[in-house]
């Protein structure tokens, strides 16, 4: 790869990510430069310069123009604005990219702006419900798949070269066509997080009946709603920049929900049997283990008995052979879980030590697919 001068415009989870895995992973230490968008220091990239993820701050945007490669982070439609203004700073052999959830509208741009020999539209599928710089971790992008959207005038050596770059921090390189790829990331993210911020706001207007349903509310209901905790920011542009392809799947999903209430209603048992087991099946068919937009904490559940010092035993237990604890609580709600604790930890590599240690103490382990 022959970029070694990257710049930012945006640095929060998803970009300071991509410059952690460049620092860490490349053999050749690049030099990054992140824009600042106002005078006002950002803690973000502060802590980023102090940390040794950048090496320079500018809050002038034609100092990016010694770059080789400039990765555009901010909110999908501000990328849009940007594209103008680095029309007239990029020099040539100077690599455009993003690294937006839509790629319609900004290929759209692109076309505009006559940038399309120079940009290649990306996307690292994957993600947190927590934002910003002070979360990202070079670990985010570990066999990642990260989705590459050439141009028709993207050279085979310019795109070659992304995915190389891509590989080398460790992520899954993936091509698709712009349109392509909003339909997917529509069905399978967009409209996820449009569901699971419905249905928590279902509960929060519940009226009368809402403190009990907080309350109860966990297993299944906490699970598929996780993502309703993202940045509304950066879902706010996203549906307004991926309109059409998102409207189209929320409509298919309601049609859905229609021929499920029918069903109900009409007693088809043998019908609401066959929806259950279809998807069911479908789901256990879906890779457990590759990273996505939908990340899986890492986690176990663990029975313990209810009496004092329990709690504390397991936690001493698991910090005297070196494993570190994310979060620990107790599930009251085990409708759809097993294990009376959960405990998450920081990678999947302390899961499996602390599967070994618990289990080899008497623990009852209870590991989710």
């Amino acid at each position: 790869m022959s970029a070694k001068h990257f710049g930012f415009i945006g640095f929060g989870l998803i970009g300071g990510s991509i410059a952690r895995a460049l620092k860490e992973l490349l053999e050749e230490t690049p030099v990054l430069t992140a824009f600042q968008y106002s005078e006002k220091p950002s803690r973000s990239l502060t802590l980023a310069l102090h940390d040794g993820v950048l090496d320079n701050i500018t809050t002038t945007l034609s100092d990016l123009a010694e770059c080789t490669m400039i990765f555009l982070c901010a909110p999908v439609q501000k990328n849009l604005d940007y594209l103008t203004l680095l029309k007239d700073i990029i020099k040539p052999g100077c690599l455009l990219t993003d690294v937006g959830s839509v790629k319609g509208n900004i290929h759209e741009k692109v076309k505009e702006l006559g940038l399309e020999h120079c940009f290649i539209g990306g996307h690292p599928m994957t993600g947190s419900e927590k934002t910003g710089y002070e979360h990202s971790s070079v670990l985010l992008l570990e066999n990642a798949y990260y989705i590459l959207t050439p141009t028709s005038q993207t050279t085979k050596e310019a795109l070659n070269d992304y995915i190389s770059l891509v590989t080398a921090m460790g992520a899954l390189p993936i091509v698709l066509d712009p349109a392509e790829h909003d339909e997917i990331t529509a069905a399978i993210s967009h409209v996820p997080h449009i569901i699971a911020a419905q249905l928590v706001n279902l509960i929060q207007n519940a009226g009368v009946l809402e403190p009990k349903m907080r309350l109860l509310a966990a297993g299944g209901f906490k699970d598929i709603t996780r993502i309703a905790s993202s940045s509304p920011e950066i879902w706010e542009h996203i549906c307004m920049s991926n309109k059409e392809s998102i409207c189209s799947m929320l409509t298919r999903y309601q049609d859905s929900l229609e021929e499920a209430k029918q069903m109900i209603l009409s007693d088809k048992n043998e019908d609401l049997y066959h929806m259950f087991d279809a998807a069911g099946e479908y789901r256990s068919s879906i890779p457990a283990k590759a990273k996505g937009i939908l990340i899986t904490p890492y986690e176990l559940y663990v029975d313990i008995r209810d009496e004092t010092g329990a709690l504390a035993m397991l936690a001493t237990l698991l910090s005297s052979h070196g494993i570190s604890i994310k979060n620990i609580g107790i599930i009251h709600n085990r409708e759809f879980e097993q294990g009376v604790l959960r405990i998450e930890f920081y990678d999947k590599e302390a899961v499996a030590k602390a599967k070994i240690v618990l289990e080899n103490n008497g623990y009852h382990i209870y590991v989710r697919g």
